[in-house]
């Protein structure tokens, strides 16, 4: 509508969501509009906010090109950065490598190379984005010279569930480093969700400090301690064997909850656990047998709010495969059993446990969304996205129960 003439092309729907809510426009790199614009912008940014000369820009990502041609890209990524440069000559490009190993097909060596070299050498940061279980460093020779940074991504969704990696984050790092000519300048955390799995960012925090891996049993064991601010046995050994079990996933390890308790109802639910279910069993009675001298803690009383909440996952999946095994073999008894404690006994009691804990309320993160209003029809508005993420997440359920949450209300009235 300003720039009629300008040469734009329209990129592919993202996700499962159609051209109404995505398929971007790109703008050719070699239209002279686009250092025009992309200046403007950068500027009236800076103008605004002040600048760090860190602009993050991320072109590509689950987005594909409209040509794998190694020249095309390269002039893309150079556009972009020549832009930035003629709003800061200081400017350096911060990107997520994570269309690298999002969509390997596409981005092959050759394409990665010429979009990463497009840009002068050490004006690029590159986020290493799920460096603990796809490091994409290994095979783009540690992005082909671009400084990069290996970050723990962990967590998917803002998804409830004790996981973590933590014999990969513990060692991941530091074999980064010593890769044959290595570029990495430093360690982060990309999270999708925030609020759960304390320890595993508590450590991930902890290693960027450190020169080489840590003991885990011993530095799990003081972990409890510092957390609940005292020494208990009991205590010290539930985290041990949370260590071992729940927070030791190993190989390509997705924290992305599947668990049957947060999915809609089929016969093709996945249950597969990556650790032994009892020793999470084990983990919630030591931390129950501890809460007599540790019950003052407010830390604890969230671990044991959380670990309680892992072990009913744990049987909801339990109770699933009792009732799909009665289904299978024409068994109506055993299936109205299975089937009736699960949703007359088992998800209520769930429910109100999160309900004792102010962490784990629906109506906690529907007002903290409410908050930020400036009129009643934004409240609304803002509660309905905050409902519609955490369930359908698009109109029509275009990525359902993506952002799945144990929560004390919806697990009674969706779940």
């Amino acid at each position: 509508r300003v720039f009629p003439r300008v040469n734009a092309t329209r990129l592919g729907g993202w996700s499962h969501f159609d051209c109404t809510y995505s398929c971007t426009y790109l703008l050719d790199p070699e239209d002279p509009m686009f250092q025009v614009i992309g200046a403007l912008f950068l500027k009236e940014l800076t103008k605004e906010f002040g600048t760090d000369h860190i602009y993050s820009a991320d072109t590509f990502n689950e987005m594909t090109p409209v040509s794998s041609d190694p020249a095309y890209l390269s002039r893309v990524s150079n556009a972009v950065f020549r832009s930035m440069e003629g709003a800061d000559p200081e400017a350096l490009w911060l990107m997520q490598g994570w269309l690298f190993q999002h969509q390997p097909d596409f981005w092959q060596p050759a394409q990665v190379r010429a979009l990463l070299r497009g840009v002068p050498l050490g004006r690029m940061i590159v986020l290493d984005l799920f460096a603990e279980s796809k490091p994409v460093y290994q095979w783009t020779e540690s992005f082909y010279g671009q400084p990069f940074i290996w970050c723990m991504l962990h967590n998917f969704g803002g998804n409830h569930g004790l996981f973590g990696t933590v014999e990969a984050i513990n060692h991941g790092p530091f074999a980064a480093r010593r890769f044959p000519n290595s570029t990495m300048v430093g360690t982060g955390l990309v999270p999708e969700g925030i609020e759960q799995n304390d320890m595993i960012y508590e450590l991930m925090n902890e290693l960027g400090w450190r020169q080489e891996p840590l003991d885990l049993l011993s530095w799990v064991t003081r972990y409890a301690e510092r957390r609940y601010g005292a020494p208990n046995a009991a205590a010290a050994a539930a985290w041990r064997l949370l260590l071992r079990s729940v927070y030791n996933c190993t190989g390509v390890c997705v924290n992305h909850n599947r668990s049957p308790l947060v999915r809609r109802p089929s016969l093709r639910m996945d249950t597969e656990l990556w650790y032994n279910a009892s020793d999470v069993y084990e983990a919630w009675r030591l931390l129950l047998a501890a809460s007599a001298e540790l019950g003052t803690s407010a830390t604890f009383r969230y671990d044991l709010v959380d670990v309680t909440r892992q072990a009913a996952q744990q049987l909801v999946s339990s109770y699933y495969l009792s009732i799909r095994r009665a289904f299978q073999s024409h068994a109506l008894p055993e299936l109205l059993t299975a089937g009736g404690v699960l949703v007359y006994d088992l998800l209520p009691e769930l429910d109100s446990l999160l309900s004792s804990h102010s962490l784990f309320l629906l109506g906690r993160w529907l007002e903290s969304a409410r908050a930020v209003d400036t009129s009643d029809r934004e409240a609304e508005q803002y509660e309905l996205n905050a409902r519609n993420q955490v369930t359908l997440w698009g109109p029509s359920g275009n990525i359902l129960d993506y952002a799945n949450k144990q929560l004390g209300g919806l697990v009674l009235d969706y779940y």
